[in-house]
């Protein structure tokens, strides 16, 4: 599992864009993490999956609403990084009013969530391969701060705690 002081793994990550521009198309984008992060601080969080309970009520609510207060503490980007695929997270991005705060980033087969070594096996209640639910901030492409949540749990990967790391670093 990647760890504090570890250098992101490469991977692309994909974004539904819907305002075509700055080379991107409208619709499903690839995006190599490497340079997306590049001088960049990046406070990312992850989660199972689009429309689950937990992630629609309280995870990516908290990121959109703590979004400015993240990004006037040195935030450049917010991510939310899920195990769905782009037309999943463009469309519950528009649902949770996401646009302008948090960039909903696909990993639709798992591989950027294996990289990292935080997959988190759904199978058995029919939800496959998944990303365990976390919080970090990058900084240049390292990990600066890591919160992994303990099975079911929803403990220290919100936005106010990971907004309290980001201001005790400043």
């Amino acid at each position: 599992m990647i760890k504090i002081g570890d250098k992101l793994p490469a991977g692309k990550l994909q974004e539904f864009v819907e305002v075509e521009g700055n080379g991107c198309s409208i619709g499903p984008n690839a995006f190599e993490v490497e340079q997306l992060v590049a001088g960049k601080t990046i406070a990312i969080f992850a989660l199972p999956g689009a429309y689950t309970p937990t992630c629609s009520a309280k995870h990516v609510p908290g990121y959109v609403e703590h979004a400015d207060a993240l990004k006037a503490a040195g935030a450049d980007e917010v991510w939310c990084i899920s195990v769905n695929d782009a037309f999943v997270m463009g469309a519950w991005g528009r649902d949770q009013k996401t646009a302008g705060k948090v960039r909903m980033m696909a990993d639709g087969s798992a591989d950027f969530t294996k990289a990292l070594g935080l997959t988190l096996d759904l199978t058995a209640r029919g939800m496959g391969l998944r990303s365990n639910r976390y919080s970090m901030l990058v900084k240049d492409g390292v990990v600066a701060t890591l919160n992994v949540e303990g099975p079911g749990k929803f403990e220290v990967s919100d936005a106010q705690t990971l907004l309290g790391q980001l201001k005790s670093q400043a």
